[in-house]
């Protein structure tokens, strides 16, 4: 199990989490994301609320028998007995009873306005609602939390109250009270200043639960931890409702490399990178590079003066070492590069420059030159070493031409619409003539390249066009608009990006095939001609 009880990482991505808008998780993604985060060695997953809807229901079910759990508890969700009601004839907390999860959080009232206004009972009852919600659920042997909403603010409405509602949840047996920044209002030193407040007066364990509206969540758990607090809940990627909740990933992160703190089992830190960004694979919610720690922007060095110096020290322009997460430093080839730019990134592409000094000097140029034409190599690695090794080696690594080309886009009576293209290829001394259909002409032309090159080298099968981008860029000296057009390909192994520029989009498209499928010919070990 988890390192100890002294210090909980709580994880709520399956139920606050995916309240994000455009994020729908079916039972099977929850499973899978639960043996992620199980895997990253966070102490308790809420897996939902067992009872309010079928899947949930059914996750809980699976759950049971699916879910062999190495580190983490199994939480379900859920609200206090509905007024008037006896705990043990309330149908949602019979379901939570039912769900045979080892911890159970419940959800109370804490603002004196939202108990009148929105549980439609008076603050007497509320604190019995708590109070019996959990001897009911003690008694039948689970562990209970209690997750106060919106504490903050019921703490600057009716500070008596809302401490009331501590007290009584702690005597009636809650292990944790997480006062929750529900609307995510707060800002970390009046939060603080709450926290301590609320230790001192109530003698409980708290935790903290924040969002981030005001972009300070991670900020607003860090400073309840210093506060006192020793539970701390938020959500991998900072998932959730409207800006979203605290990102655990950043809070651990912190916790563990800033406060020296050890929350996760040995070595477990190391895998945030891989488990971040294979989580946002099953929500399908596209990871943001710019996220702290990792993302793949986190660690990313653009200006030719940083590159100089992490050439001397990488802590001169890092805050940690990126493998402390699983990330790794990228250098960021572009206008600004400077030699030690340059320098760097054949060292992150493994490509040997030689002895000859000017080479260096050339990339540098030529990667200036083409910028200023609408290139940009930050995100096409693939072009980029093509460009390198054709300054190393003194020609353009060469595998076939591509004499021309013809695309097609036929729209028929029906209303559907296809594309055609032929492409002429010369290869070796052979030339080839290949058509191809697609779902459009770059889809149509990627088909012919690689459906004439095939015969040749049959280790083209394994491509696949992965991603395909268009930007319009601006028209320069009253000519038109020049197009930029990044391709991502797959050999199932690996991926990689490639760049065209034209003011055509086609031809730029092509451009970026082109050095997709010569690329991909290098990776798979074919010397060129």
């Amino acid at each position: 199990m988890s390192i100890n009880d002294s210090f909980h990482i709580y994880d709520t991505t399956l139920r606050d989490g995916a309240q994000q808008e455009g994020l729908n998780l079916s039972v099977h993604d929850k499973l899978a994301i639960a043996r992620h985060l199980d895997d990253l060695g966070v102490g308790f997953i809420e897996g939902g609320w067992p009872g309010a809807n079928p899947k949930d229901t059914e996750f809980f079910k699976r759950a049971q028998t699916e879910l062999k759990l190495k580190n983490a508890k199994f939480v379900a969700f859920g609200a206090t007995r509905r007024p008037g009601v006896k705990a043990a004839d309330d149908v949602l907390l019979r379901a939570l009873q039912d769900s045979q999860a080892p911890v159970v959080t419940l959800v109370a009232k804490s603002h004196d306005r939202h108990v009148d206004l929105a549980l439609k009972t008076n603050l007497d009852e509320n604190l019995a609602m708590i109070r019996e919600s959990i001897e009911f659920l003690r008694a039948g042997g689970q562990r209970v939390f209690l997750d106060a909403e919106h504490f903050f603010d019921g703490y600057l409405s009716n500070r008596a109250y809302a401490l009331e509602v501590v007290r009584t949840a702690a005597e009636a047996g809650a292990d944790v009270i997480a006062l929750c920044d529900t609307n995510g209002g707060m800002l970390p030193d009046e939060l603080s200043q709450v926290v301590h407040d609320v230790l001192g007066a109530s003698h409980a364990r708290l935790g903290i639960h924040c969002h981030n509206d005001t972009g300070c969540a991670i900020a607003n758990s860090l400073a309840a931890v210093a506060a006192g607090a020793t539970h701390v809940q938020g959500t991998l990627n900072g998932y959730g409702e409207r800006t979203g909740n605290a990102d655990l990933v950043s809070i651990i992160a912190n916790l563990e490399l800033k406060k020296d703190m050890k929350v996760l089992p040995d070595g477990a830190l190391r895998e945030a990178f891989r488990i971040s960004h294979a989580v946002a694979e099953v929500t399908n919610v596209a990871p943001s590079a710019r996220q702290p720690y990792v993302g793949v922007s986190a660690f990313a060095h653009k200006a030719g003066l940083h590159a100089s110096a992490i050439k001397v020290d990488p802590a001169m322009y890092q805050h940690e070492d990126p493998s402390s997460v699983g990330n790794d430093m990228r250098m960021l080839v572009s206008e600004m590069a400077g030699r030690a730019s340059i320098e760097l990134k054949s060292v992150e592409l493994g490509v040997e420059l030689g002895d000859d000094k000017s080479v260096v000097s050339r990339v540098v140029a030529r990667v200036k030159e083409m910028e200023s034409n609408g290139y940009t190599f930050e995100a096409a690695d693939a072009s980029f070493e093509l460009l390198l090794r054709e300054e190393i080696d003194g020609k353009r690594a060469h595998f076939f031409t591509v004499n021309n080309w013809e695309t097609t886009v036929i729209r028929n009576e029906d209303g559907a619409v296809s594309s055609k293209a032929k492409v002429t290829i010369t290869a070796g001394d052979e030339v080839i003539v290949s058509e191809g259909l697609g779902n459009g002409p770059v889809n149509a032309i990627d088909t012919a390249l690689r459906s004439g090159l095939k015969k040749i080298y049959p280790e083209l099968s394994k491509l696949e066009l992965t991603d395909y981008k268009v930007r319009i860029l601006e028209g320069r000296l009253g000519t038109g608009a020049v197009t930029r057009v990044l391709v991502e390909t797959s050999d199932g192994e690996g991926e990689w990006s490639t760049i065209g520029v034209h003011e055509n989009v086609i031809a730029a498209s092509a451009m970026a095939l082109e050095d997709a499928v010569t690329f991909g010919l290098l990776r798979q070990g074919r010397k060129p001609e």
